[in-house]
């Protein structure tokens, strides 16, 4: 099992995706699958099986509406429960602060969306007891500034949108947090990492958890990333592998 994090991902982009796609166009707003007429012919791994491209996604997408119901339970079965650690290291790793927006790509159920929107509110709380315990006893004056300066302090709230190309997976996890009361801050959005519908720049981070070896096209998924990332914005994706790029691993 790997985090990988690639800070700057123009430069990541530049060095994965092959010379024979230099014609994709990054920075515009819709994108383009540059392929050439001889990629219906592709092969490519879906599990133990070489498939042709064209077939990888339909495959993919009829696995993931069949177990839809069960995914979160077979997840914990099969890995034991290890998952759950290691979506909490991604998390301490990513660290994020009060207002950022989050794209979680092949987002499923929306793990990694609600652990996000937690992990963020608990550090808000953490600084609201840290303030408290801090200021002791105000004055008057001190009180009524914090009264008077209320609203300017308030953070931007922060956001999550679980993006996933499989209708049957979101609807299984809205309907899981919507029923445990929890939705506030949740965005689910039916997607295709290969071509996003989001404008550009709209995400300090794109997470994607086990989910980049079901994308057929990666460097046009990287291409994506970049596109709806701000100007700095973190890629983050974990899964298992041994990662061989020195880029990514990074």
């Amino acid at each position: 099992m790997s985090v990988t994090m690639a800070v700057s991902m123009r430069s990541l982009v530049r060095r994965v995706i092959p010379l024979s796609h230099r014609h994709i166009n990054v920075s515009g707003r819709t994108s383009c699958r540059c392929l050439s007429d001889a990629a219906a012919d592709r092969s490519t791994h879906f599990g133990f099986e070489t498939v042709p491209e064209a077939e990888k996604a339909k495959r993919v997408y009829k696995v993931f509406e069949n177990v839809a119901q069960k995914y979160d339970v077979m997840n914990d079965a099969m890995s034991l429960g290890i998952h759950r650690l290691w979506k909490d290291t991604l998390l301490h790793v990513m660290n994020p602060q009060s207002g950022a927006q989050l794209l979680d790509v092949a987002g499923g159920t929306g793990d990694i969306s609600f652990r996000f929107l937690e992990y963020v509110r608990s550090q808000q709380e953490r600084q609201k007891r840290r303030a408290v315990r801090t200021m002791q006893t105000p004055s008057w004056q001190e009180i009524s500034n914090s009264y008077s300066t209320e609203d300017k302090d308030v953070p931007q709230e922060s956001r999550a949108v679980v993006c996933d190309i499989n209708k049957e997976m979101l609807r299984v996890g809205k309907q899981k947090y919507e029923s445990a009361g929890v939705s506030a801050g949740l965005s689910w959005v039916v997607g295709d990492a290969e071509e996003l519908p989001f404008d550009d720049d709209q995400f300090d981070i794109y997470t994607i958890a086990f989910g980049i070896r079901n994308v057929t096209h990666i460097d046009q998924a990287l291409q994506e990333a970049l596109r709806v990332l701000k100007p700095g914005g973190r890629f983050m994706c974990l899964e298992f592998s041994k990662v061989t790029n020195p880029v990514l691993a990074r």
